[in-house]
């Protein structure tokens, strides 16, 4: 056991046990110390065949990043990359794009819960199951900040404009979306869960879901294309609320009423970071330019307002400024994007270097 994360091999896996339940298992830098530390000497360990990653209690996975840390940093506006923020993040995107690079099956039990950091730990694992009681998503607009830990990697591999839609309005996926939208892979049922954990002991990772899965769920955000990839090709955020609230389609309607309630700044610079990550060539490249725009969150208005009402005061009313997304001129949005200098993350080829450059440090540092 590490702090928060339970960590044990048993019959050939290496099983890590997000283990906060009282916060829906919230990470915290103790968290991802732990789990980038465990993942990269289980990545030259024999013993370890598999990676198994679980959360305890019966919320969920993980409900994302710890928020009350987080706004020490957000209400003065003053945090940098080198701000306890800045480090978390460091760490945090490292063990996003390790798992995504991870030499080993990684699988990711989705159930209930999983958000924000949450997706990070599971979404970029190789084998990823979700139940029914799995509500995934990437909630940053409503706090004010934007969707990271390669989240604007995956969403912008969405079908359509399906993670354009859940970018803006900070929507949940079912099951069914999840894995419509490129988030998860396998459906099985909560209750068989335990029976899937037993297998993957003394079954090839391939097997052991095969024999648990089911056909998933039909997914009801992808039957909504039509009106969400017409309304979300428009230029700029102010044509795509037009464009939603002048559609017939009531999930339309509803869909611009909830990005008018999201950080108007921070639709904007999700608009223009998904659009981007639509280029990437790795996720690399989208975890190092979602850094650059999380430490330029930490210098703005919109976060710590946003902590402070969902989280700390807990009055659901923020005062965004700007406060209507055509406030929110073109050199605010470019703002978040400049570079860091010294600052920058750096991660390279999906950070497939922090595995072995560690090993290797390890090893020679060995007497």
């Amino acid at each position: 056991m590490t702090g928060d994360v339970l960590i044990e091999k048993r019959d050939g896996l290496g099983i890590v046990t997000l283990d906060r339940p009282r916060a829906i298992n919230a990470l915290n830098h103790a968290m991802v110390r732990a789990m980038l530390a465990t993942l990269r000497e289980w990545a030259g360990d024999d013993e370890v065949r598999a990676v198994v990653l679980t959360g305890a209690g019966e919320r969920g996975l993980c409900a994302g990043g710890d928020l009350v840390g987080m706004y020490a940093d957000a209400k003065d506006r003053v945090g940098g990359a080198d701000s306890p923020s800045g480090q978390f993040w460091r760490d945090e995107y490292t063990l996003n794009a390790l798992i995504a690079a991870y030499p080993k099956p990684y699988v990711a039990i989705m159930d209930g819960v999983v958000l924000g950091g949450g997706v990070g730990v599971s979404a970029h694992g190789s084998h990823r199951v979700v139940t029914e009681r799995s509500s995934v998503g990437m909630p940053e607009t409503g706090i004010g900040f934007v969707p990271d830990v390669g989240g604007t990697y995956l969403l912008s591999r969405a079908p359509g404009e399906v993670g354009t839609h859940l970018g803006l309005t900070a929507g949940r996926m079912s099951a069914g979306d999840a894995i419509a939208a490129g988030f998860a892979d396998h459906y099985v049922p909560s209750d068989r869960l335990p029976a899937l954990l037993a297998a993957l002991g003394s079954a090839e990772v391939e097997v052991a879901i095969a024999k648990f899965a089911e056909a998933a769920p039909p997914s009801e955000l992808l039957a909504q294309r039509d009106w969400i990839d017409a309304c979300y090709t428009a230029g700029g955020a102010e044509e795509i609320v037009e464009r939603l609230r002048a559609h017939p389609a009531p999930e339309a309607r509803q869909a611009a009423a909830d990005i008018l309630a999201k950080s108007p700044a921070a639709v904007k610079v999700t608009l223009r970071a998904l659009r981007a990550a639509r280029g990437d060539a790795t996720l690399a490249d989208t975890l190092n330019r979602e850094f650059r725009v999380s430490v330029a969150a930490l210098r703005s208005h919109d976060l710590g307002e946003g902590i402070r009402a969902q989280v700390i005061d807990k009055d659901r009313s923020p005062q965004w400024l700007p406060p209507a997304l055509g406030d929110v001129s073109a050199e605010l949005v470019d703002s978040y994007f400049l570079a860091l200098g010294d600052g920058e993350l750096g991660l390279v080829d999906s950070d497939t270097s922090a595995i072995v450059t560690t090993v290797r440090t390890r090893s020679e540092e060995q007497p």
